[in-house]
């Protein structure tokens, strides 16, 4: 097991992903506001191709990020060792909230989709794994009642399809989760799936 992270004393909830996050919400309002100043269809042309790329490190960062929960808790759920720092302990489960982020990033990426065709002129096709991850992180989530009743690690509830990752195979993925925490780069996560997922999504 990686040294990076000591499970003695228990099970960290967040491994260090919070730090390196950009919330999406207030990230693509703030675009859109933005670009909602502007009344020309040109200059509102231009403005978008140039949050284009950001948008688009956004979307795959903030997926990769939920893909990387998930990651953690299949590390983590056959651990008999306390949860610490759960910031969601003891809050009331509301499954409208809870899922709300998700369903947003979800509907959002067919809005892009338009975006750039009227924008910019072009196709842009979703990932099927992103979608994928979404679909998985909501079920997670609903499974975990938003992780508000979560104290042990090893009460943590994995999806249907979704394995319990052991020996090697989990400090490959500790491993990658420890360089994560230290580049930011969620995107580093993708190519895990296959180690994660009964099914492998198409990239």
């Amino acid at each position: 097991m990686t040294e990076k992270f000591d499970f003695t004393e228990g099970v960290q909830f967040d491994p260090g992903f919070i730090c390196n996050l950009n919330a999406f919400v207030p990230s693509i309002d703030y675009i859109y506001s933005d670009l909602n100043r502007l009344r020309n269809f040109n200059q509102k042309k231009l403005k978008f191709k140039m949050y284009y790329h950001k948008i688009l490190n956004l979307i795959d960062n903030y997926i990769g990020f939920y893909l990387g929960c998930i990651l953690w808790a299949a590390c983590i759920n056959d651990l008999d060792k306390p949860i610490l720092n759960n910031l969601c302990f003891g809050a009331d489960y509301e499954e409208k909230e809870t899922i709300g982020e998700v369903q947003f990033v979800r509907e959002y990426l067919a809005q892009f989709v338009k975006d750039v065709k009227y924008y910019l002129g072009q196709d842009y096709k979703i990932n099927d794994l992103q979608i994928k991850i979404l679909d998985e992180y909501e079920e997670f989530l609903k499974l975990n009642k938003g992780f508000t009743t979560l104290k042990n690690a090893n009460d943590l509830v994995l999806n249907k399809g979704v394995k319990t990752l052991k020996g090697a195979e989990k400090d490959l993925i500790l491993e990658k989760i420890a360089n994560v925490v230290e580049s930011g780069n969620f995107k580093e996560f993708y190519p895990l799936n296959e180690n994660l997922f009964a099914q492998k999504a198409a990239v």
